[in-house]
């Protein structure tokens, strides 16, 4: 239930200790995040670097299953819901319930994986934005993501994605090309 970048901070530090504990010199290292794990894996590797570990010298790929890169629209939605919820004393209520889902989750709404995302104001409010991070430099990093259609090209194929994650979030396409 904690933040995405919490659990960044703390994967980072548990590679560090794995790597430096490890019984035999390590050559390479791959990461295998899947949703949320994709996340938590780029924020380890932010926190990383800004803490000078040493497992990244030996971090040679990445790969990313179904990874909301960007976002996924099921807690901008549950988002939406609670603002509308709001607006009425009578099914205030009802927001304040909605408002129990985790941070990580909210953390979703837009793919956040930095502290400064969240840590100086409220995580519901309306028009939170993230900070992009590039995709970490000197490692191959790929992307999977899933599309339900009835046949190729439908319209629904982009929009749906998985269910969960829209295509182009979990390949991190977004029309701002600094973005991912």
């Amino acid at each position: 239930g904690r933040h995405v970048s919490s659990n960044g901070h703390a994967f980072a530090d548990t590679l560090e200790t794995l790597l430096q504990a490890w019984p035999v010199p390590v050559e390479q290292l791959t990461i295998l995040g899947h949703s949320m794990g994709g996340l938590v894996t780029r924020s380890a590797f932010h926190y990383g670097q800004l803490a000078g570990h040493a497992w990244l010298k030996h971090l040679r790929q990445i790969a990313f299953l179904g990874t909301p890169h960007l976002g996924a629209p099921l807690e901008r939605g549950g988002h939406w819901i609670d603002v509308i919820l709001e607006v009425s004393p009578y099914t205030a209520a009802l927001a304040r319930l909605g408002k129990i889902r985790s941070a990580g989750i909210t953390d979703l709404r837009h793919g956040s994986i930095l502290d400064e995302d969240w840590l100086h104001g409220d995580r519901f409010a309306h028009g939170r934005k993230r900070k992009p991070v590039p995709l970490p430099e000197g490692v191959q990093c790929y992307a999977a993501g899933v599309a339900i259609a009835n046949a190729p090209g439908k319209l629904s194929e982009p929009l749906l994605g998985d269910g969960l994650v829209p295509l182009a979030s979990a390949l991190g396409k977004d029309k701002e090309k600094n973005r991912s």
